[in-house]
C-alpha cells in the first residue's frame, strides 16, 4: 500500500515536471502557478467535478482569454496601422481570431499536445485547440496581468506565428462563405436593409441584418449595401465558426 502510494506520488511529480517544461517552451518563461495553467488545457469533455460540486474545465478561462486577445489585438492593430479605417482593422482582427487561424496557431505552438479531452480527433473537435489557446491567454492574464499577456501575444504569437502582411493581402468574401454554408445545409438565408442619414458624418449609412432560418446571425453597417452585407456576413461567419461549421 505504501509502495503504491509512493509510486503514484513519483509519477505525479514527473508529470508536473514534464508539463512545466512543455509550458515553458510555449510561454518563454518558467511558470509558477501551474494549477491555473493546467486548467487551461482541460476540455469540458474531461471536466473534473470537485466534492463541493464545482466543475473544473477551461471554458471560463476561454471566455476570459477571448476578451483579452481581442483587446490586445485591437490595441496592436490600432497603433501599427494608423492609416487603416475601422472596418479594415475589424476585418484584420477577425482574420486572426477566427477558429481556423486559432486552431492552426495552437498546433504550431504545440498546445494540442497538452490538451486533456475525451473528444475524438475530427474536423469539429479540432476547435478545441483554438479554445485551449484562448484559455491559456486567460490563465496568463490571471497570472501576469494585462502587460505580461500583451507582451506574450505580441512576441510569441503575432511575431513568431502570424504573417500580418499575408493576412492584410488576403481578400475574403464573407457573404459567399455564408451562402455556401447555408446552401450545403439547406438553410434559408436573407438580408434586411435599413438606411439612415448620419448628420455628423453627412452621409447615408446602410445597415444590413443577416438571418439564417429566421435567426439573426449578423448585423453590419457601411456606406453602401455591399459594405453592410460584408460586415454582417463577417459577423455571421464568426458566429458560425463558434459552433464549428466553417473551417
Amino acid at each position: 500500500m505504501s509502495s503504491n502510494h509512493n509510486n503514484n506520488k513519483t509519477t505525479e511529480k514527473l508529470n508536473k515536471k514534464a508539463f512545466r517544461s512543455a509550458l515553458k517552451k510555449i510561454l518563454g518563461f518558467r511558470p509558477l502557478r501551474l494549477d491555473i495553467y493546467e486548467m487551461a488545457f482541460i476540455h469540458r469533455s474531461a471536466k473534473i467535478e470537485l466534492p463541493d460540486g464545482s466543475i473544473i474545465n477551461n471554458e471560463r478561462l476561454e471566455y476570459l482569454g477571448d476578451a483579452i486577445l481581442d483587446a490586445v489585438l485591437s490595441e496592436y492593430l490600432y497603433k501599427n496601422f494608423p492609416e487603416a479605417p475601422e472596418g479594415e482593422l475589424t476585418k484584420l482582427r477577425s482574420r486572426i481570431v477566427n477558429r481556423s487561424t486559432l486552431n492552426k496557431l495552437a498546433m504550431s505552438m504545440g498546445i494540442n499536445n497538452l490538451i486533456i479531452s475525451h473528444v475524438s480527433n475530427n474536423s469539429l473537435s479540432s476547435n478545441i485547440y483554438g479554445d485551449a489557446l484562448e484559455a491559456l491567454i486567460g490563465a496568463l492574464f490571471l497570472d501576469k496581468g494585462y502587460p505580461g499577456t500583451k507582451k506574450f501575444v505580441i512576441s510569441h504569437i503575432l511575431t513568431d506565428h502570424v504573417d500580418i502582411i499575408s493576412l492584410i493581402n488576403t481578400e475574403t468574401d464573407y457573404k459567399s462563405q455564408v451562402f455556401q454554408w447555408a446552401q450545403k445545409l439547406q438553410k434559408h438565408i436573407s438580408f434586411n436593409y435599413y438606411e439612415d442619414y448620419d448628420f455628423t458624418e453627412k452621409r447615408y449609412v446602410f445597415t444590413s441584418v443577416l438571418r439564417i432560418d429566421n435567426e439573426v446571425f449578423g448585423e453590419g453597417s457601411g456606406s453602401s449595401k455591399k459594405e453592410a452585407e460584408q460586415e454582417a456576413s463577417l459577423n455571421a461567419v464568426r458566429k458560425i465558426n463558434r459552433i464549428g461549421f466553417i473551417d
